[in-house]
């Protein structure tokens, strides 16, 4: 089932390189986002509100230790 869409991630670095944004922080943002898929169960973030964002900032704080300042750059 091809759109012809470029998928999620493939869209994300495209925008990141239009931006000033360094290889290495377009790579940890990647991360950040394909972490946060998996943890749903791969459901796409279009599918996905401001309540499964709080349960992954939370699951990342409580069971993986994760600092504040890390979790602010995910949450951006």
């Amino acid at each position: 089932m091809d759109t012809g869409k470029p998928k999620l991630l493939d869209q994300m670095k495209s925008v990141m390189r239009i931006k000033p944004h360094s290889l290495k922080t377009e790579k940890s943002y990647i991360q950040w986002v394909r972490r946060y898929i998996y943890f749903h169960n791969k459901r796409h973030p279009d599918e996905m509100g401001a309540l499964d964002v709080q349960k992954y900032l939370s699951y990342l704080a409580v069971e993986q230790n994760v600092s504040a300042s890390t979790q602010n750059q995910v949450g951006c």
